[in-house]
């Protein structure tokens, strides 16, 4: 496995951006190149962060406040009564987690949301919300 594996492996994959990458993979490619730092990925946190300083044999970091703040995983969940069917949020969702259809209500597919938050500034009736996840959902 190459380095830039074993980094890509650590991040959280959500896919959302922060970092100024358009998603974890390219992250993971600057880090190992020596082109981006280790703090710059709010969805992990200091734990990745630490994670990545013990892989690189770096000293920890705090995480740069200018990609965030860390915030514990939450899911998107679209309340299906106010949902007018628009596809913003389908379009924005890099993973593919919302389904539905033009002018239908669309609905999260919870096993595959990674609380990006990219579906939310689309919306236009500010009809989805993020949510923590149930106790049993091993993400948290």
């Amino acid at each position: 496995m190459q380095l830039v594996d074993h980094i890509d492996a650590l991040l959280p994959q959500t896919q959302c951006g922060e970092c100024n990458y358009d998603a974890c993979r390219p992250y993971a490619e600057a880090i190992s190149q020596g082109q981006a730092e280790i703090n710059q990925c709010p969805p992990g946190g200091q734990f990745v962060i630490d994670q990545l300083a013990n892989l690189l044999g770096r000293e920890s970091v705090p995480l740069n406040p200018e990609h965030g703040v860390y915030r514990p995983f939450r899911l998107a969940v679209i309340d299906e009564d106010q949902c007018i069917g628009c596809t913003k949020c389908i379009q924005a969702c890099p993973v593919d987690a919302i389904i539905g259809a033009t002018k239908q209500m669309h609905t999260v597919i919870s096993e595959f949301c990674t609380g990006c938050e990219l579906c939310l500034p689309p919306c236009p009736v500010d009809c989805i919300d993020l949510v923590l996840p149930h106790d049993n959902d091993d993400r948290a």
